[in-house]
Formats: structure tokens, C-alpha cells, sequence
């Protein structure tokens, strides 16, 4: 997966406060600043240097070495966003040591900024009521080993009530684990202030470990301190669908939750997305709402079935009673957007109703994180 969104937006915004988290980072004097007019001046001490470039977005930026041997540079005024970016000191990738704000994806660190304004300020945490995240062992007979998950619950959430909520199952990529929505998809942040606002229903999220062969995020099983890699999350096919009813039940068990269709939303991105779409139409009783974001749907004989009339019959069970919400979601510049394309194509020929949101860009989490906050308000409403 891509890591940068795009740096080079020329958009002005006013700056607005960052919430709670310390994202100011003026605060510091340090690196990054964000400049009035939404600009950003990174900045890095190596007066021994020959060479500094700051990398973010697809994009490269020369630095600049002042008179102590501080290298800086200013972008253009950034259009509002959370951003990543690392810094390459003659040659050497290295992380912002100014700037204690990072995310992993698969194996790689970056720093992070935010530009605020507009769908940005749902990334910040917020001076609002904020929900619980508790990292959840459960036990999955179907795949043999105990396993994680993350899961959020709303505030105000008592297990000792008698309020139940409804469940959206949020699933990551390829190379991703169960930090992944919550950490780098910032998905904690945006239901907290989603909710806050009343523009999301409250309801409990669960973000399970979408890798079939393995139990939990890297460093945090018996497996040790390994390196992780893309292709760890290769699994034989339908194995992690099939022992998805696994989390369910856990989930049902231990939690209040609105045991039906109408109560149960399931989203991924990328592989997330085809596993959303498998498990959705294997299982076309349990979601009454459907998220692909990015979506590796292969139903053009790599996928579900061998035979393209055996797709339809299972589209046509899953749709026999549709979902309130089937909503495809993907850039124009994804790698898997002419899949995608023909995926729309087939649900056409077949009159299956579907919403569509067609944004720029690729495969990115700038996109995820905008779809999440374009599909959460659309969720469990009467």
C-alpha cells in the first residue's frame, strides 16, 4: 500500500486550534510547524549533512542549511489533511526527531502532521465524550489459536445496562493488523467527534485481525519480534471468511449488541474490502450495510467462484433481500479500480442497487480515512 497522501494540494485554509492531543506543534519550537496560511515548515538538525530532503506524498523537497547547520524547508500551502512524511539525511531515511507523532504501516514508520480544517478536524482527538478501546483476545476454533481484535465501544456504553448498540466490523489491508483502522486510520478520532456531533449513530466497532495465519499485530504474540511483510497476511482462500462467525460470536456474547441484519455493518479497505464482499454475500442474512473501500473484489474467475453464473447466483441470494446500504468507494487512480469498474459493470447487468463515490487519488489511506468518514454518518439510521 501506498503510505503519502498527495502534498502538493494548493488550497488555502485558515488555521483552526487542534483539539485535546497535542498536535500543536509550535508548542515545541520545533519540527513541523504549520504556518498560517496552512503551509508547513519542516526543519532538522545535521550540521555534519551534506544533503536533507524531506519525502511525503510521492514528493521530494530540497532542504535548506541555515548558518548552525539547521536544515528547513516550507511547502506550499497544503490542503487540510493528516499527512506523513520522513526525512533522508545523505541518503539515510529517518524519522522527524522533533516530532514524538508516528504511524507504522506494514513494516515502515513516518511522522505525521495535521493540517486542519474541514474533514482533518475529525482526526484530532477532540475535547468531546470519548469512547472505550479495549485489544480483545478471543478464541477461534475454526482457525485453531487464540487471537486479537481491537474494539471500540461509544460513550456512555455500560456493559451493565440495558442499551444495545448496533456493530460495524471494520477490516484492514493487506500487511495490516488489528492497530491498523485505529492507529493510522485514526478511526477512534473520527468516531468520537462523529458521534459527538450526532452525525453517527453511537455503535460499537470491531477491528479484527483480517490475517488468517496470524494471531495478532507484529511483536505482540509468541511469535516474537519478526519483521512484517505484505505477504504475512496470505492465507489459503476463504480461510479467514470462514472463521469470521468466530468474532461474531464472541462479540454477541460478550457485548450488547443489536443481534441482527439491521444492527451489523461490515467495511474493509483493499484486501478488507474483498473480504467484506466475500463474507457479505456468503452470509447474506447477517449486514444490513456494506462498505467496499478500495475493494480487491475478484469475481472475474480469480475470486469466489470459478464460474461467473455461480457469482450470480450468489449475488442474487445476497440481494434477495437487499441490504439498505451496498456503497462502493475507490479513487481514480487505485490499481483496482478497473476491477472495481467491472464489478459495477456486473452489479448493473443485474439490476443490484449500489451507491458509487468516485474520489481522486490512489491507494491511499487519505482516501480510507475519508470514506470511513463519508460511510460511519450513513450507518443504522431508521
Amino acid at each position: 500500500m501506498k503510505l503519502y497522501p498527495m502534498l502538493a494540494a494548493l488550497l488555502l485554509v485558515s488555521v483552526q486550534a487542534f483539539g485535546q492531543e497535542a498536535l500543536d506543534y509550535k508548542l515545541g519550537g520545533g519540527s513541523p510547524i504549520v504556518n498560517a496560511d496552512s503551509s508547513v515548515t519542516f526543519s532538522i538538525a545535521a550540521p555534519m549533512a551534506s544533503k536533507v530532503k524531506v519525502s511525503g506524498a510521492g514528493q521530494t523537497l530540497d532542504m535548506v542549511r541555515d548558518s548552525a547547520g539547521v536544515w528547513s524547508v516550507t511547502t506550499l500551502p497544503l490542503a487540510p489533511d493528516l499527512y506523513t512524511y520522513t526525512f533522508e539525511v545523505d541518503g539515510v531515511r529517518t524519522l522527524d526527531p522533533s516530532n514524538i507523532y508516528t504511524a507504522r504501516d506494514i513494516a515502515a514508520l513516518s511522522n505525521i502532521v495535521i493540517v486542519p480544517g474541514g474533514s482533518a478536524d475529525l482526526y484530532a482527538v477532540n475535547d468531546v465524550a470519548h469512547g472505550n478501546v479495549a485489544k480483545v483476545w478471543y478464541s477461534s476454533p475454526r482457525l485453531d489459536m487464540e487471537r486479537r481484535m481491537t474494539v471500540y465501544t461509544p460513550a456512555g456504553y455500560d456493559p451493565a445496562g440495558d442499551r444495545r448498540y448496533p456493530v460495524l466490523y471494520l477490516l484492514h489491508g493487506m500487511g495490516g493488523d488489528e492497530n491498523s483502522w485505529s492507529e493510522l486510520g485514526r478511526a477512534v478520532a473520527i468516531l468520537d467527534n462523529l458521534i459527538a456531533e450526532g452525525k453517527a449513530e453511537p455503535m460499537i466497532v470491531v477491528m479484527p485481525n483480517g490475517n488468517g495465519v496470524l494471531a495478532a499485530a507484529p511483536g505482540e504474540t509468541g511469535r516474537g519480534m519478526y519483521t512484517p511483510r505484505g505477504e504475512d497476511s496470505v492465507a489459503e482462500y476463504g480461510v479467514f471468511e470462514n472463521a469470521f462467525a468466530d468474532i461474531m460470536d464472541y462479540v454477541d456474547s460478550h457485548y450488547l449488541t443489536v443481534a441482527e441484519k439491521s444492527g451489523r455493518a461490515l467495511a474493509g479497505l483493499s484486501m478488507g474490502g474483498g473480504h467484506s464482499w466475500r463474507i457479505s454475500m456468503w452470509n447474506p442474512d447477517m449486514f444490513d450495510y456494506v462498505g467496499l473501500f478500495s475493494a480487491a473484489v475478484r469475481w472475474n474467475g480469480s475470486g469466489v467462484s470459478a464460474a461467473d453464473e455461480e457469482l450470480d447466483e450468489s449475488l442474487r441470494r445476497q440481494f434477495d433481500v437487499a441490504p439498505r446500504l451496498y456503497w462502493i468507494a475507490i479513487g481514480r487512480d487505485d490499481f483496482l479500480y478497473d476491477l472495481n469498474k467491472e464489478y459495477r459493470a456486473k452489479l448493473d447487468s443485474m439490476d443490484i442497487p449500489y451507491e458509487y463515490h468516485e474520489s481522486t487519488g490512489a491507494h491511499t489511506w487519505t482516501n480510507w480515512r475519508h470514506y470511513l468518514t463519508e460511510f460511519l454518518p450513513r450507518l443504522f439510521k431508521d
